[in-house]
């Protein structure tokens, strides 16, 4: 392996420079996450008696001919997917040093979450 040298005043840089834009999606998912976990606690404890009609109905419920409750929760799932997946793929890129391990880790990863996703929609939206 051969060794880097600084050349002038400019330092040598690597890495895939994921930084601001992750940082700020991670803030915006968790936000995102944050206000739905308000709106079913609120949804919950306004609901009398909670029943598998009462639960249904917080993922169910419409505005008009809008599926607001299946909206909000597909907004939430996929902020939990690419929350899930920037935390994920940091902790590989920091944690495993061996490529191929790495990619395996991170196929598998992606893998998970998208059959996670599949699986999310295919429940939610047939109700």
């Amino acid at each position: 392996m051969a060794i880097q040298e600084r050349v002038g005043t400019k330092r040598i840089v690597v890495g895939a420079h994921y930084g601001t834009f992750d940082f700020i999606v991670q803030r915006c998912t968790a936000v995102i996450m944050a206000i739905y976990t308000l709106v079913l606690f609120f949804g919950v404890l306004f609901t009398s008696g909670m029943s598998f009609e009462g639960w249904q109905n917080l993922f169910t419920f419409r505005i008009g001919v809008v599926p607001v409750g299946q909206l909000l929760a597909t907004l939430a799932f996929f902020s939990l997917a690419w929350h899930a997946w920037i935390g994920v793929r940091d902790i590989w890129m920091d944690y495993v040093k061996p490529a191929g391990i790495r990619l395996l880790l991170q196929v598998l990863t992606v893998l998970w979450l998208v059959g996670s996703i599949v699986y999310f929609a295919k429940v939610l939206w047939s109700l």
